[in-house]
Formats: C-alpha cells, structure tokens, sequence
C-alpha cells in the first residue's frame, strides 16, 4: 500500500481505479517568422474559436442549472476582448514571433499580474488566464482533447485543471478528483465545492505509474491510498455511505431556523464575489449576503466603471437576493491588486499601503460615483454599506458625510433612495478591534475580516508559504480581539458578524455562539454544514459553569473609564 498526502479541498470518500489525466504538452517555435500578418489572422482565428467555445459552456452550465459556474466562462469570453490583453499579444507578433510564442508569453504576463495581487480571491484568477492560454494553444496546435479522461468510472489525477477542463470532463465517470498544484481559491476548487466531488490538492508526490491501480481517495484525512489493504476497504467503505445519508440529512435543513437548542438565534449569510453567485447564495439556502465584493466592477472593467455600469451590477444582486440583506463592501481595490486605469503607484507592502478606503478618501469622485450607484440600487432590495479598512473614527465618519451628500444629491434629481440602509465597517486590524467601542458609535454593524486581522496581528503574511508553520489562525490574540469587538459592539447597540475563513471554522463555532456572535458569513457550500453545528450546539451548559466571564452590571459598566486611554490605563 502507498499513501499520498495532500490538502484537503471537499471532504468525502472516492473508491475506483486511478486514471491519470495528461493534457498536451507543446513545443513552441521561438525563431522569428517573416509573415507578421499571416500570425496576426491565425492569433484572430484561435481567438473567435475559444470565445465560441467559452460562450458554448457557458450555455450548458446555464441549462444544467450551474449559474455559479456558467459565470467563470461569461468572464472568460469577455476577457478574450480585453484590450490590454490583445495590444501585448499582438505586439509581441509585429516583432517576428509567431502566435503560439506570442499566446505563451502574452498571456503568462497577465496571468504574472493576478498571481501577485495580495488578495486570494484575485491571486486565483491567475487560473483564468492561464486556462484561456492552453485552449489558445489547443486550437493553434490543432490537439484533440476528447479522450484524456478515459471511458471508466475513475479517481481523477492531473498536475492540475483548468476550469474549461474541469468543466468538460464527464460527471458520470469522475469518482474524486486529485491534483499535483492548485490552490484553494482557484476555479477547479470552486467547481469540485459546487459539485461536491472528494478533493484533494497539492498532493505533489503521487506518481504517474498510479494509473489504473485501485485506490481510496480520503479527503478527511487529505490523502489517497494506493492498492490499500483490506481493512481500509471496510472502513472507508462504511465512511463512504455514512457520508451519503449525512448529505441527505443536511438537505433536510433547509428553511430551519439557525438556532441552538437552547434557542440562541445567529444569521448564517454567504460571502460572493458577484451577481453570478446569486443562485449558490440560494441554492443553499443562506439567509442573506455578509460580503458582496464590489471589486470584480471594477476588475471586469476596461475602464472607470460609470455609475451606470455600477448600479446595473449591484441591482442585479440586491433585485435577485430581495428581501435578503445584502452587504456590499465598497472598492477594497489596492496596490495589490493592479488596474491601470487607476494609476496607482507600485508600493514596497501593498497590504499596509494605499488601498481601500484610503483611495477612496483621497479620490472623492471616485468614491462618489460608486455610492451613488448603491444608493440608486437600494430601492430594489435590502442594501447593506460596507467601509473595509477602516481603522479610526474620523474615516467613519468622512464616508457618512460623502454618503450622505451623495443622497442629497439624487434626491434633488429626483432618484429614489430606499429609506433605511443599514451601514457598517470591517474590523480587520488590531487597531480597528482596539477602538471598537468608539467605531461602534458611528455604525450599525460590524464584520470581523478574521484574514487580515490574523495577519496583521500575527504579522505573518498569508501567502507567503515559508511561514506556514508559524500561521496560527486560532491565535489567542486574534481570538481574543474578536471577543472584545463582539463586546464593545454590543455595548453600543451595534450588530457583530464574522465574515473571514473562522466563521466556517467548526472547532471556533460553539466559541462564537457562546461569545454571541450575531452573524456568521461563509461560503454558500459552508451553510448548511454549519447550520447542522448551530442547531447541534447547547449554549446552556455555560451558564452552568465558569467558561464564561461574569457580565458586568449595568452599574459597573457605567463606571468604566470611556475612550481607548481611559480604558488602557484604567
């Protein structure tokens, strides 16, 4: 028996033969070529084909009900008529090369560019471009790629997939999925969350003479066993089929209050990157929307966004997900995250530069047009404002006043504004948690971003692979500055959810409940496992014993110093 470790991307048991799957590997020609026109008409010609094929796909996941999928390929077509994308590709032609050499480099560029954005999110769209590459090059080599999955039911393993591959593969023949890369952001992970298949990435050591060898792919464990002796055979076979009547047991939550046996009610909302998450927020039943990134408007977009463009965006979600609320974060677009329309300076730590809010503050008309657009779309639904990286009280209220002019403004146009919108911030550095009861006073809700919180906390950054042994998301400061906010929110009336990576964090969901958290925000596919949790949990019990602090009286609250040096050195 061999056994191969991983990371774990969707938990399940896939038992079946493994199939080895090798997409083409091409040489390209590096000499330059005398024909600059022939390569620009066959660079045009791979192009028209791959847009056909990509709104080809993106039509069958719409008629197989997948809208959050179909929405990868929209992208994809959309940015086969990037111009920036083009303008490299095609100056790379007019010096000699030919189209497969200009593809390559053209495309690894842009792909370079995602892949060194800050954000996870964006890091993953990296996968987007490097998908669109290989289909480029599949059409100028003329490859058939029908046949590289096989014709059995099989575990699939492949150094890693493109979503336009993972799309075409045949879901009658895919038992589980393993790949030698990958992250956990990037769109083969999304796609194997939305269709539930065992998943494993990263799991560099499996080898090629696998193919055809039966095995157990254990993604609880993160790992697949090779021709496994028979006493994993009869345990993971029994795992197997506990899994399935679990599965059906979590589909039977749906429309069930999310309330601990003792009656605690918290909101379970999901966290989406744009309208095409709309039927995942549905799908599985979440309650409303905790973090809308507005950032894809503005990524989606060759230029500015206009207010317009915008508004048409946030309508679609708000109108679609009505009477859930939505929140919406404003622009968190930073120098991690490059658009060259906005001419933003290259800085040396992009994630303590010049980003978020602080852009927005500094280029009020920039800001403006995007208020606007969410003002102008809040009448079609139940719209939440969101201010990231906020980390004083003066920020907080700049962009109430901006907003608040903004509403005045449309009102004196005649444009509708809905009458209540509730307005909050992210909580996600120290400094935020530590000033939360005076944010607390400007505000109707807080949410904890528990990524950055962690990082900038710990001071580790998150993508960097080399401190992963020193990454400690249950950090007792982190945690700890998280209770206090929840607390300090409370004293003044303001709601406190939870919209980073901890909210789905089973180990930290009772701790939650307990601390009273009000909402927790997750991906769509977390709901109802985390549901099952809630409605499992007895906060009771704690009340029985001293896990939990004493409250203070109201009297003593009273008397506690107020400001943050009152409460420092009291």
């Amino acid at each position: 028996m061999q056994t191969f470790k991983g990371t774990k991307i969707v938990n399940g048991i896939a038992i079946g033969k493994i199939k080895i799957y090798k997409a083409p590997v091409y040489e390209i020609n590096e000499e330059l070529v005398s024909d600059i026109a022939a390569e620009l008409e066959r660079f045009e010609a791979a192009r028209v084909k791959v847009q056909e094929d990509q709104n080809a796909l993106y039509e069958k996941e719409m008629k197989e009900g997948h809208k959050d999928t179909a929405g990868i390929f929209e992208a994809h077509a959309i940015m086969l008529d990037d111009e920036d994308l083009l303008d490299s590709c095609k100056e790379i032609m007019s010096e000699g090369h030919t189209a497969e050499f200009a593809v390559r480099d053209g495309f690894e560029a842009a792909a370079e560019m995602f892949r060194n954005m800050d954000d996870e999110y964006f890091q993953a769209r990296s996968a987007d471009v490097i998908d669109l590459k290989n289909s480029m090059l599949d059409v100028l080599f003329g490859a058939d790629t029908a046949n590289l999955q096989g014709t059995e039911p099989a575990i699939l393993v492949a150094e890693d997939l493109a979503p336009s591959e993972t799309v075409k593969l045949d879901k009658s023949l895919l038992l589980g999925l393993v790949t030698r890369q990958g992250s956990s952001n990037s769109h083969t992970a999304i796609l194997a969350r939305s269709m539930n298949w065992p998943t494993i990435i990263q799991c560099h050591d499996i080898t090629d003479d696998c193919d055809g060898k039966f095995a157990i792919l254990d993604s609880y464990n993160s790992c697949i066993y090779v021709e496994p002796a028979q006493y994993l055979i009869d345990e993971l076979t029994a795992k197997q089929h506990e899994d399935r009547e679990k599965e059906a047991k979590l589909q039977q939550l749906k429309g069930k209050p999310s309330e601990t046996k003792d009656g605690y009610k918290v909101r379970l909302y999901a966290n989406i990157g744009g309208p095409k998450d709309i039927n995942a927020v549905i799908e599985n039943d979440a309650e409303g929307v905790g973090l809308f990134r507005s950032e894809f408007v503005y990524l989606d977009s060759k230029t500015d966004p206009t207010e317009d463009e915008q508004f048409a965006a946030y309508k679609k979600v708000l109108e679609g997900l009505a009477p859930r609320l939505v929140i919406i974060r404003t622009c968190d677009i930073g120098a991690d995250k490059t658009i060259d329309y906005m001419k933003l300076d290259k800085e040396e730590n992009p994630a303590l530069g010049f980003r978020a809010v602080r852009i927005c503050l500094n280029r009020r008309e920039f800001f403006k047009r995007q208020l606007r657009a969410l003002l102008r779309a809040s009448t079609f639904g139940n719209l939440g404002i969101m201010f990231p990286m906020i980390i004083s009280k003066w920020e907080v209220q700049e962009c109430k006043e901006i907003l608040e002019e903004c509403k005045k403004e449309l009102q004196a146009e005649g444009k509708a504004v809905a009458e209540k919108i509730e307005i909050g911030i992210m909580i996600e550095t120290p400094a935020a948690a530590l000033c939360a009861d005076e944010l607390a006073e400007e505000v109707d809700f807080f949410s904890l971003g528990t990524n950055d919180l962690t990082q900038y906390t710990c001071a580790i950054d998150r993508q960097s692979a080399n401190l992963e042994r020193f990454s400690d998301t249950h950090h007792p400061a982190v945690l700890r500055l998280i209770r206090e906010t929840i607390e300090a929110g409370h004293r003044h009336n303001t709601w406190v959810g939870i919209c980073g990576e901890l909210g789905a964090d089973p180990e930290l969901t009772e701790e939650f409940l307990k601390w009273g958290v009000d909402e927790l925000s997750v991906n769509p596919k977390s709901i109802l496992p985390l549901r099952d949790r809630v409605r499992n949990a007895d906060l009771s019990k704690y009340k029985k014993t001293e896990s939990l602090e004493p409250k203070a009286d109201a009297a003593a609250e009273a008397e506690k110093p107020k400001g943050l040096f009152g409460r420092l050195f009291s």
